[in-house]
């Protein structure tokens, strides 16, 4: 006969066993050359959407079965296949920091167009067949930056409870947020809303909501250097005011300028999982060079809706 004490002890023994077991068999998340990426879920896969790491003039999607196991896609849009391109007179150009956005029964496709500076970046839009595309421009910019603003990084929300469609843009070396509402066809500007840039503000913001609680969630930081984190804040709206809740990842060890990320409340398994990009293999505080890598983990909320920082895996 086993006495209770001793029972309970066999029992925490095991448990904890158990949960040693458990962790060890978690397969640590696999990440892969690309930036800034996007995600989407629809119909049992996955999709996201990077910068290209392995060149500038192409933006491609990646799918996958099981949001561990990615494989490079179709090839979305091309600079060459944007008419307005060169009437800004650069010489160069490069796309970057895809979003992909479903609406209407379609597909959009909204992304940066560069230099930065000191010619004024913009923002393109473009209509995909799905999410998979092809994608069709539509045949001007949607924004233009200038006079301190660049027009980079753009991401849209469409509101669950009103359905207003929402556009964040901008950062970088104006470190500044702008939000517009968009049109009903997705490639129009409707007017803008003033709204505060939250503290630590950079660049690469991201809304999503849960529980009527509204998140905007945004890169701090140099990307070249370990002082690239995520940060977020929570409103009662899309628009603010914000109530800054501190970060959400940051450099440790092992990964250095975690950043540029999108959320995902996938419908598959009611979870909550947060994609972005990270330095792999280096060490110091920067600047690093290479490839940066995009991974995908499970994101916790807590009790009172607030974030758990994420641990990189």
């Amino acid at each position: 006969m086993i006495r209770r004490p001793a029972l309970r002890r066999a029992l925490l023994a095991a448990l904890l066993a158990g949960s040693a077991a458990a962790m060890a068999e978690a397969p640590a998340p696999l990440s892969f050359d690309g930036a800034d990426p996007d995600i989407e879920a629809a119909d049992g896969r996955y999709f996201i959407y990077p910068t290209n790491s392995g060149g500038t003039g192409q933006l491609h999607v990646w799918t996958s079965p099981d949001r561990q196991h990615w494989q490079k896609g179709a090839e979305l849009i091309a600079l060459d296949r944007i008419g307005w391109i060169g009437n800004d007179g650069a010489p160069r150009h490069a796309l970057w920091a895809p979003d992909m956005v479903a609406a209407n029964g379609r597909h959009y496709l909204y992304f940066s167009v560069g230099p930065q500076n000191p010619t004024p970046s913009r923002i393109g839009v473009a209509t995909c067949a799905g999410l998979e595309g092809p994608c069709t421009d539509s045949g001007k910019p949607l924004i233009t930056g200038g006079k301190g603003f660049e027009a980079i990084d753009p991401a849209v929300f469409v509101d669950p409870a009103s359905k207003t469609r929402y556009l964040y843009a901008g950062g970088s070396a104006g470190a500044k947020l702008r939000v517009w509402t968009l049109g009903p066809d997705m490639v129009t500007i409707d007017r803008e809303i003033a709204v505060e840039t939250p503290p630590h503000f950079t660049e690469a913001a991201f809304m999503h909501e849960r529980g009527g609680t509204y998140y905007l969630s945004y890169s701090s930081g140099s990307y070249r250097h370990d002082s690239y984190q995520v940060h977020y804040a929570t409103a009662s709206s899309p628009t603010g005011p914000w109530i800054y809740r501190g970060k959400i990842v940051e450099s440790d060890a092992r990964f250095k300028g975690p950043g540029h990320h999108a959320f995902l409340h996938d419908p598959a398994d009611g979870g909550w999982y947060i994609a972005y990009h990270r330095w792999e293999g280096q060490t110091g505080p920067g600047p690093y060079k290479g490839s940066r890598k995009f991974t995908v983990q499970p994101i916790t909320y807590r009790a009172d809706g607030t974030i758990a920082p994420l641990e990189m895996r």
